[in-house]
């Protein structure tokens, strides 16, 4: 659903633009005025953070490592917690969108600012003491040691 700011520009709501950028389902919308224009906007919407955004992952893997590969841009190192359990990488942080102060009216609100989270079932069985992250340029790289699978092996049957 869209919203209103103060000065009735219409302003796309947290989790639709985030499941617009990350291919979430979500519903249908209308950008048309005359559709939306009898829907009330209470002002305590603005501050509505109760769904963490989602982040969007890239996950390859070479012939020893498993890398995934996450956009972070904007954020610190110190507000990165990455953690791997049964198999399960989890990312979470927050971006923090600065100071704001003075601005009287936004015109267009596009970027997610807040806690993002993504928790990952790892696809191939890692060595969870060989692990290395890094965050360059924006881009938070984690790099796991395969556990190398034997080749295919003979069971012989009493």
């Amino acid at each position: 659903m869209a919203r209103r700011n103060r000065d009735d520009d219409l302003l796309l709501e947290e989790d639709e633009l985030t499941a617009a950028f990350l291919g979430d389902d979500a519903p249908a919308t209308t950008t048309d005025p005359a559709q939306i224009a009898d829907e009330p906007v209470a002002e305590d919407e603005w501050d509505d953070d109760t769904v963490p955004g989602q982040l969007a992952v890239d996950v390859y893997e070479t012939r020893e490592k498993l890398v995934v590969k996450a956009r972070t841009a904007g954020v610190n190192k110190d507000d990165l917690d990455v953690s791997i359990s049964d198999n399960q990488l989890t990312i979470r942080g927050t971006l923090s969108a600065g100071s704001e102060e003075g601005v009287e009216n936004y015109f267009l609100q596009e970027c997610y600012w807040g806690e993002f989270s993504r928790t990952i079932a790892l696809p191939v069985p890692v060595k969870e003491e060989e692990i290395e992250a890094l965050l360059k340029d924006g881009v938070l790289t984690i790099s796991f040691g395969k556990v190398q699978q034997d080749t295919v092996k003979k069971i012989q049957v009493l």
